[in-house]
């Protein structure tokens, strides 16, 4: 295994249908901008509420990227 060094950013994505689409959403949009995203660890869950009602999931992840 070669000897690693990552850097950690923190995003949130969001989803009105889960906490799940919620993370692939942050993920997929990351990676347009990112190389070497490695790992992700969900760091926080919320929900977004209108009219008293869950409208979206709202996940932070911190996200582990390879340095060149």
């Amino acid at each position: 295994m070669s000897d690693h060094v990552y850097k950690q950013i923190e995003i949130t994505g969001s989803s009105p249908n889960g906490i799940e689409d919620a993370v692939r959403n942050a993920l997929t949009k990351a990676s347009k901008s990112l190389h070497g995203m490695r790992w992700f660890e969900v760091t926080e869950t919320r929900g977004h509420l209108e009219n008293d009602q869950l409208a979206h999931w709202q996940v932070t992840l911190k996200v582990g990227i390879t340095l060149d």
